[in-house]
């Protein structure tokens, strides 16, 4: 049996939901596929379970991609407030935690809800679980349509959107169904790799830090060379955040946002005592404490970390008033720049984003169409990647908004 749709859109996570419920609000027959019997297993998970939908603050600037101009069109045309906008008609309760980031009061399962009602309220038809085996492209009269081979059968459209993520957590589905797609298509691939990922270290190396577990802190991180001149040190992306050590290497906000801007083999700095004249305070309780070094550094950083520190210089592992100028300053140093390379990361089955994806020069910014006619590129599967704090999300909601126009649009200019 055929099934005969205006749009297909391969997908159901947040970027294939609300593109689908747009677009059928919009009048379009849409078929809303996927290959899981769980709808939007990243939104249920994300936030602790509570979903940081949005950023109230999120721009372009904000976001990683070969192009780094590419979303600032969509994200100009359906904003944070749009997306406050619509929960607030649903009535869904939210609050801002920080730095502008927004998560429901109750649970993710609200913004699920939303979305399933803007489906519904688009009369989308939806196929779960349901996996598409293959995508043929046909011209007929000088118009293009594509026939989708599925498990329930054969489904013709004349427009298909790709919104199936990246490889990020694979055990809720995550596949490379987009990429393969794209490439079928002659669409062009910038390499996916992990983002917003804990980073990892050599065991022995770390074996010093391994006892930390757990132990998190405010610290400012970045990623640069060891040489890097002041001038590039200047232009290196800082970010202040909490740290977590982990048996592994380290995690938490911090080392999940600089992790999209490490590349392997290269050195992260990190700051653990920010705000702290280091030198001059250590130097000062010289002159007035009696308390061992690690004691009084545990006024500074936290008491295991201070342990931890000084248990590897044995010129420190006396009272603070017998030690060097030169060891205390060295101190002082390694706190302040702590320099360190990692050998890798979690990957993909703890990474909360993938970078890279579908080449944003063989899609339109206004569209999201690709150059190939009628098959569009929503979401995380493209080259396009925000920041940790609900800039992902809302460039899902934008990608799928900007998409959903286009769709209608061009479904009106087929029917004259």
């Amino acid at each position: 049996m055929t099934y005969k749709f205006d749009v297909v859109v391969i997908g159901a996570g947040a970027a294939g939901l609300f593109c689908a419920g747009q677009a059928g609000q919009r009048g379009l027959k849409v078929l809303l596929v996927d290959h899981s019997d769980k709808v939007a297993e990243k939104i249920r998970i994300s936030g602790g379970g509570r979903c940081n939908f949005t950023n109230r603050d999120a721009l372009p600037a904000q976001f990683l991609s070969d192009n780094p101009h590419f979303c600032r069109s969509a994200l100009s045309r359906y904003t944070p407030q749009d997306f406050i906008g619509l929960l607030q008609r649903h009535n869904i309760p939210f609050h801002e935690k920080h730095k502008g980031q927004l998560f429901c009061d109750r649970s993710a399962e609200d913004v699920i809800n939303v979305l399933l009602a803007e489906c519904a309220a688009g009369q989308v038809t939806r196929w779960q679980p349901c996996s598409i085996k293959s995508v043929l492209c046909a011209e007929q009269s000088g118009a293009t349509s594509y026939q989708l081979q599925s498990d329930r059968g054969l489904i013709e459209a004349v427009q298909v959107v790709v919104a199936t993520g990246g490889l990020s957590i694979p055990k809720i589905g995550a596949t490379d169904f987009g990429y393969r797609l794209a490439r079928q298509f002659g669409l062009r691939l910038v390499e996916p790799r992990a983002g917003l990922v804990p980073l990892t270290f050599d065991g022995e190396a770390w074996a010093p830090y391994a006892q930390l577990a757990g132990l998190a802190l405010p610290v400012l991180i970045e990623t640069s060379p060891l040489d890097a001149t002041p001038k590039q040190r200047k232009q290196a992306q800082v970010f202040a955040e909490d740290l977590l050590f982990t048996h592994r290497g380290l995690s938490g906000p911090a080392v999940l946002q600089i992790s999209s801007f490490w590349r392997e083999g290269q050195p992260i700095r990190i700051n653990l005592a920010p705000g702290v004249d280091l030198p001059a305070t250590l130097l000062r309780a010289k002159a007035t404490s009696k308390k061992r070094v690690a004691n009084e550094l545990a006024g500074l950083v936290p008491s295991r970390l201070a342990d931890a520190w000084v248990s590897q210089d044995p010129a420190l592992q006396r009272p603070i008033g017998e030690a060097t100028d030169k060891a205390l300053l060295r101190l002082a140093q390694g706190l302040a720049d702590w320099q360190l390379t990692p050998n890798g990361s979690e990957g993909y089955k703890k990474a909360e984003v993938t970078l890279g994806g579908v080449d944003t020069r063989d899609l339109s910014s206004q569209s999201m169409e690709s150059k190939q006619p009628g098959l569009y590129f929503i979401g995380e599967v493209v080259d396009a990647t925000g920041w940790l704090g609900g800039y992902n999300f809302q460039w899902a909601w934008a990608s799928g908004f900007a998409c959903a126009e286009a769709l209608a649009v061009k479904h009106v200019k087929l029917a004259c």
